[in-house]
């Protein structure tokens, strides 16, 4: 496993409570600054929702973002003390994502390369933290509140992937019909639609839509995921009600992969799919 695996307090045996009781002093230390978690993100480098998730303890707080926030935040080494704990909580970390899934997500972790095709909801590296809820909130069997949480946590902290240096080249293709099911209510259905727009400005990452007019189509099927983990070829992965796939047989990858490649040129481009999603979003 890389270093730069995401992790979360959920994935941290006993040691929820540090990231709790850091998550509170870091708020304390950003309101008494006067800034707003979107300002303080852009000057440690992550976007609201992650300083969100941080304050709530349930995304690890790692010892750069520490370092970054005890100068801007002034808090005069205070917050430098704690790295000694963060980093030994960091070393008893074991994952939480289902046994099934496990492998993937550690490829996920690590990949030069991941591209997604999404036909039917938002893929979980661009949800918002709403967004994650209410899918798992209204899951069938309904899951109790822990496990959403857990569940909510462990998707945020997959995200990071994006921040990953050197950062992995990603790409979407996204139906049309993604854009206009307004999950969880428009509030969270306009959230998410702007977290499209931000993580579709990355420089490594570009977000295409496939119009729903479109008459013809290549992949009638399900969705699907590529991705070249560090040292490898690429793979797939298929999942269909909770059953995963984990593809590597190089011809049936090869076809996954030529189908992306057919739905790419014909989908919007980056920009105007950007275009098509700041008009959604302008209708809300």
């Amino acid at each position: 496993m890389s270093e730069r695996r995401a992790e979360t307090p959920a994935e941290v045996e006993g040691t929820t409570g540090l990231f709790v009781a850091l998550g509170k002093m870091l708020r304390f230390l950003r309101e008494r600054k006067g800034l707003t978690q979107k300002e303080f993100g852009e000057l440690v480098g992550y976007g609201p929702d992650a300083v969100s998730a941080m304050e709530r303890g349930v995304r690890t707080l790692r010892p750069e973002v520490l370092i970054k926030a005890d100068e801007v935040l002034g808090a005069g080494g205070l917050l430098l003390e704690v790295i000694p704990e963060v980093e030994s909580a960091m070393t008893k970390a074991r994952t939480r994502h289902p046994e099934w899934y496990r492998d993937y997500a550690g490829l996920e972790a690590e990949a030069v390369e991941l591209h997604f095709y999404a036909n039917n909801g938002v893929p979980g590296l661009l949800q918002t933290e709403d967004h994650a809820h209410v899918v798992f909130a209204k899951r069938r069997p309904f899951l109790d509140e822990e496990t959403i949480e857990r569940r909510v946590a462990d998707r945020l902290s997959r995200q990071q992937v994006f921040e990953r240096r050197p950062a992995p080249i990603v790409s979407y293709v996204l139906e049309e019909v993604v854009l206009d099911r307004p999950i969880g209510g428009q509030r969270v259905h306009a959230d998410q639609l702007r977290r499209l727009l931000s993580v579709g400005q990355m420089q490594n990452v570009e977000i295409q839509v496939m119009p729903t007019a479109v008459e013809e189509h290549p992949n009638p099927g399900s969705g699907f995921n590529l991705l070249v983990p560090k040292g490898h070829g690429q793979v797939a992965y298929t999942e269909a009600q909770g059953y995963p796939r984990l593809i590597t047989d190089p011809e049936e990858v090869r076809k996954i992969a030529d189908r992306y490649g057919i739905m790419r040129a014909m989908a919007l481009s980056p920009s105007d799919s950007r275009k098509l999603i700041e008009q959604k979003l302008e209708e809300l």
